[in-house]
């Protein structure tokens, strides 16, 4: 017992040092990425690209369940965006509440009849809907199938664009973000099937006219964390995985798709728990097995601003659902895995996806609890504990300060001295007590998913038009 406890201890510093130095090194890949990308949009002017005849048309697929308290907003917002050629299509997934009704009076939907072939399954569609003060938007009402993934592939049968956009109801975008996303696309778009946008934490800031007027920090140190958390998830993470054309997760909030290509794996798994990694790995695999050369990108600068949870028991059961999902691709894709036909997604994404993000509650959780018993029998060694301690903590906090200031040095979203202040200071507590907190949350969803139980489960929100400032 006493050898065991001993080699998980050290096991358990080298799973860090392992995953801290993985983590140094997309710090500094996404450093050089970035940099390049700065000296890239030095040249980007956003007007010749809208003006240009050769911009492709886009729709925009938006899934809408319960969201009254934002759709409204979020569609104002997508349909002042500056692009050309820009379709919307809301996806109202059998709403309980009020939503329909709001898009009816909002924007005149009229009932239309029109040839809807449901080439991709999904729940049932009851009616289609035009607007008349919107014509390029298109609104779906149709039975709830039980999944976002469901009501994108409702939408996804009446696209005629050769790009989808997918965004979420409780979303909104920067004006110039369609024009920023598909800048990899017009470079070229016979290789670039997919392009990801950066997505940043809307509480706090204040929105006019379906626009964002003022960006702040939020108020609360839970949401605080988050932000801390997704400027290091795609500064640092997503920045450095597109890298090396072996990103994995685009953010089911924002993201540019090729809609044939979509179309030819199946669209989304109706009932995945995990649509945007999901679909993601689908196309690596697809275009792998027909030896096609292709390009999945990244941008860091189109912004999606999105409503993150506000209070512990939806953070909960957010971070439990995205651990679901994982588990629920990982495990059916688990023969894509160090074969040569899947390159460096088999033998280095998909590898530190198993290892360091869906392993990682396992074998962290279970590392405290041997550290807690080598404790309590008298073996743990001093040294070593304040080592792995100072260590652990340490090269994790360096790491998102890292982020910050990549944030900073780049895209000066938060522009003042007290909240960049506050970001840095909330560093210090990421690591601990609030990655010890997901690490169980985590452990929960995988739980939850090995028992069967793939719910969603419900998130208290605000919804957009908490964020709208009074003088609207």
């Amino acid at each position: 017992m006493i050898h065991f406890l001993e080699f998980s201890n050290l096991a358990l510093f080298y799973y860090y040092m392992c995953c801290n130095t993985a983590y140094l090194i997309m710090l500094m890949a996404a450093l050089h990425t970035s940099i390049r990308h700065q000296h890239r949009i030095k040249g980007l002017h956003a007007d010749w690209i809208k003006l240009s005849p050769l911009t492709p048309p886009i729709t925009i697929l938006m899934p809408a369940r319960n969201e009254e308290k934002s759709v409204c907003i979020a569609v104002r917002n997508l349909l002042n965006l500056d692009y050309s050629e820009l379709e919307l299509i809301v996806i109202n997934d059998g709403s309980s509440d009020r939503t329909l009704e709001l898009l009816q009076q909002e924007f005149r939907l009229r009932p239309v009849k029109a040839v809807y072939v449901p080439a991709v399954l999904s729940a049932p569609v009851r009616q289609l809907y035009r607007s008349d003060l919107a014509p390029n938007l298109l609104v779906i009402d149709k039975d709830s199938g039980g999944s976002k993934a469901d009501a994108i592939n409702a939408g996804l049968n009446a696209v005629t664009s050769p790009y989808i956009c997918i965004v979420d109801a409780d979303s909104v975008l920067e004006r110039d973000s369609l024009l920023r996303i598909m800048t990899p696309v017009l470079a070229d778009p016979k290789r670039v099937i997919a392009v990801g946008g950066i997505v940043r934490v809307l509480n706090g800031s204040e929105l006019e006219g379906g626009r964002m007027r003022r960006v702040r920090l939020p108020r609360k140190s839970i949401e605080i964390l988050q932000v801390i958390e997704y400027l290091r998830a795609f500064l640092i993470g997503r920045e450095a995985w597109a890298g090396k054309n072996m990103l994995l997760i685009i953010s089911g909030a924002f993201g540019v798709f090729r809609t044939d290509l979509v179309r030819a794996i199946g669209g989304y798994r109706s009932h995945a728990i995990g649509e945007d990694i999901d679909l993601v790995t689908r196309l690596h695999r697809y275009m792998r097995d027909r030896g096609e050369k292709y390009e999945i990108c990244f941008v860091p600068d189109p912004v999606c601003w999105t409503e993150a949870p506000s209070d512990l028991a939806s953070l909960r059961t957010q971070r439990s659902r995205w651990q679901k999902g994982l588990l629920d691709v990982l495990w059916p894709q688990r023969d894509m895995l160090f074969r040569l036909r899947y390159g460096r997604i088999g033998w280095f994404a998909l590898p530190y996806l198993w290892l360091f993000e869906l392993l990682a509650p396992v074998i962290e959780v279970g590392g405290i609890l041997t550290i807690i018993l080598a404790a309590c029998a008298g073996v743990l060694s001093r040294e070593f504990f304040v080592q792995f301690l100072m260590f652990g903590y340490a090269f994790a906090t360096v790491i998102s300060i890292g982020s910050v200031v990549l944030e900073e040095l780049t895209y000066k979203r938060y522009n003042d001295w007290q909240d960049v202040t506050r970001l840095v200071s909330y560093c210090f507590l990421e690591h601990f007590p609030y990655r010890q907190l997901q690490m169980v949350w985590r452990l929960q969803g995988m739980w939850q998913y090995l028992r069967g139980d793939i719910a969603w489960g419900v998130l208290q929100r605000g919804g957009l038009q908490s964020a709208v400032t009074q003088q609207e």
